[in-house]
């Protein structure tokens, strides 16, 4: 039973990542102003999710899932959105991911992440380190502090990487355990090949952007049954990101 609800999960996750699935593909050119607010939503939407509460996982704890993230680079003006998917920008852009975390002593968890949204040009790699300040109790919480890194891959016009750091809060209550946080990413991104020399029709010569980019987001972990857990992520950086997030923990 246990087995079959989890695959049953994974599977929709998968799914979903595959609904609106495009290459990342420029046809016409960007001012560099336009860059730069692309820089800053896609930097914002590959950054390492948090999608976990606060607590360590123990020395002996282990986590492993599949993760979904929606983001919508609909809302507002998203010309330069419509100009990186040649035209055929979808609503929301989903990123599949397979996720793990692994204890450590001393409060110290360490993770790894890789996503590759189907039929798509588009590959995540991402690692993670995490201490926690407190571990929390049946009467304290847990406070928390993490660094990230993600880099994209497959994408021959745009390179992009974030390093991220946040401090989250979370609180265990039977099966549900609330969390929220604040942090910020910075992004490094720069154009390649004919984006970056602007001779792309209607385009320009383009420099590299950094970017400090702030970010908050609250979530639930829940745990219907022994071993799994279901966490439901909201974020805000410069988009609206939603995340689920379905693993087997211990």
């Amino acid at each position: 039973m246990r087995k079959q609800f989890f695959v049953a999960l994974c599977l929709g996750l998968l799914f979903a990542g595959n609904a609106a699935a495009r290459d990342i593909n420029f046809i016409t050119g960007l001012a560099q102003g336009e860059f730069k607010d692309l820089s800053k939503e896609a930097g914002a939407a590959i950054a390492y999710r948090n999608t976990a509460p606060a607590a360590p996982l123990g020395i002996t704890g282990f986590d492993a899932g599949v993760e979904v993230s929606a983001v919508d680079i609909k809302t507002g003006n998203q010309n330069y959105w419509e100009k990186a998917f040649g035209d055929k920008a979808p609503s929301f852009l989903y990123i599949p991911k397979i996720r793990v975390r692994k204890g450590l002593p001393f409060g110290i968890d360490v993770g790894a992440m890789y996503s590759y949204v189907p039929d798509s040009n588009i590959k995540i790699y991402g690692a993670e380190v995490s201490k926690a300040i407190l571990e929390g109790s049946a009467a304290t919480p847990a406070l928390g502090v993490r660094a990230t890194y993600t880099r994209l891959a497959g994408v021959n016009d745009l390179s992009l990487q974030t390093v991220g750091v946040d401090a989250s809060i979370s609180k265990g209550f039977l099966i549900f355990t609330p969390y929220a946080g604040v942090g910020g990413i910075w992004i490094d991104s720069e154009a390649k090949g004919a984006l970056k020399a602007g001779t792309l029709p209607g385009g320009i010569p383009l420099a590299e952007e950094k970017i400090w980019q702030p970010r908050g987001f609250a979530g639930i972990k829940i745990t219907p049954l022994p071993l799994i857990g279901i966490t439901a992520e909201a974020e805000y950086s410069a988009r609206p990101i939603y995340s689920l997030k379905a693993a087997v923990n211990f």
